[in-house]
């Protein structure tokens, strides 16, 4: 059995016209390990997806299972990291990281080693003691990833967590962000609407088209954990991927019942 397993789910959204329908049939295997990048246009579903799998909504039909157990709710071991950061202003980037643990049963001591750990590992050792509003919005991006890690999460769910910041901020957090996973062999669900950004991150590409939101193709992206944008094997699976959205789509209608 797969680590998670989403099986012929179904979601439906209320509108002024009755029910739309925003998933269909869509079914898919996730290993241990994995980064998994879902890769669409807007309105396609591939957030809604991710908020299944992380427990957040509940599928109209169909189920979700990690590690064999149904999905019913948001766990503490599975972290998800929105392109908002979510931090809390009035406290330190250390206090912001240690949100996590202090329901935990972990000595103070061990909470802060801990902390010192994944800042250090975001490049953030220095400025523990800064206040959200002080650092750019990469540095902000890189404490929610350290306050992720810092739980020490089986799974990240990251929601388009890169799409607010500027190129150059962006490709060096996509490079921090593959090491860690490589490094932890943690699990990855990555929403984007880059093709250069899934074909940088991912093991596979779970590409979805819309009206209904359904899976049209995974693509494997197998040239190694040694990313370089402008090598050829880059290239060819970004052309593969650009060539599926090239396919004819299916025509824009509002699916309601």
């Amino acid at each position: 059995m797969s680590y998670i397993t989403v099986k012929d789910v179904n979601k439906y959204y209320p509108t002024d016209n009755g029910k739309r329908q925003v998933l269909k049939d869509v079914s898919l295997d996730i290993e241990k390990g994995e980064f998994i990048c879902l890769l669409g246009a807007s309105g396609c579903g591939k957030t809604t997806l991710l908020n299944l799998v992380a427990g957040f909504e509940k599928p109209d039909s169909g189920e979700i299972l990690i590690d064999g157990n149904k999905v019913t709710g948001p766990q503490k071991k599975y972290i998800t990291i929105f392109q908002n950061y979510g931090l809390l202003p009035w406290r330190t980037v250390e206090k912001n990281v240690l949100l996590g643990l202090e329901d935990e049963k972990i000595p103070v001591k061990e909470q802060k080693e801990r902390a010192d750990k994944y800042l250090r590992m975001v490049g953030l050792g220095q400025y523990k003691k800064y206040r959200p509003g002080q650092l750019s919005g990469g540095m902000q991006q890189r404490v929610a990833i350290a306050r992720a890690l810092c739980v020490e999460p089986e799974i990240i769910f990251m929601d388009e967590p890169f799409g607010a910041l500027d190129a150059i901020t962006r490709m060096k957090l996509q490079d921090d962000i593959l090491k860690l996973s490589l490094e932890g062999n943690r699990t990855v669900i990555f929403v984007t609407h880059d093709i250069e950004e899934a074909v940088f991150l991912a093991d596979r590409i779970v590409i979805l088209e819309p009206n209904p939101g359904r899976i049209k193709q995974i693509i494997k992206v197998d040239i190694g954990t040694h990313r370089d944008r402008t090598r050829d094997d880059f290239l060819a699976v970004r052309d593969k991927v650009m060539t599926c959205f090239e396919e004819k789509q299916p025509d824009v209608t509002e699916y309601y019942i």
